[in-house]
């Protein structure tokens, strides 16, 4: 597969098509027996609050992967994506009740590179806080 952008089609400042993805109790117990990550603060209540979060939390990961999709979704082949980091802000904090959390992720063409490749740079919120710090990702288009 290869991206369905063209490069010359491209400018910086092109803002990919905003996303927003709910997060439930239930998602994140599906994302731990994916992932085998069974740490309580992402699932038990009580231990979150003892540790010190103020309620279950959203696996770093999982934020890290939503967050992505915006891009593949954009580019049509998420093998297009040739680098991708983020630093973790905040916590997505998922409450238990019938809508849990959103994570609102919106991109743009930051910097075009050599070889038909982009850099994009992401926003990450939950709520009215940045989840996602320095989230970037280096894109090979056609």
């Amino acid at each position: 597969m290869t991206a369905k952008i063209s490069y010359d089609s491209v400018e910086v400042g092109t803002e990919l098509t905003a996303q927003s993805f709910p997060v439930t109790r239930a998602t994140l117990v599906r994302y731990a027996g994916a992932s085998g990550d069974f740490n309580p603060i992402h699932w038990n209540e009580k231990f979150a609050v003892e540790v010190g979060l103020p309620d279950v939390i959203a696996h770093g990961m999982f934020t890290m992967a939503e967050a992505i999709r915006v891009v593949t979704d954009w580019t049509g082949d998420p093998a297009a994506v040739v680098e991708y980091g983020v630093r973790f802000t905040k916590p997505v904090v998922v409450p238990n009740d019938d809508k849990g959390a959103l994570i609102e992720v919106s991109a743009k063409v930051a910097q075009k590179l050599d070889d038909n490749r982009v850099r994009v740079d992401l926003v990450a919120k939950s709520g009215d806080q940045k989840v996602l710090g320095m989230s970037r990702a280096v894109v090979q288009l056609a």
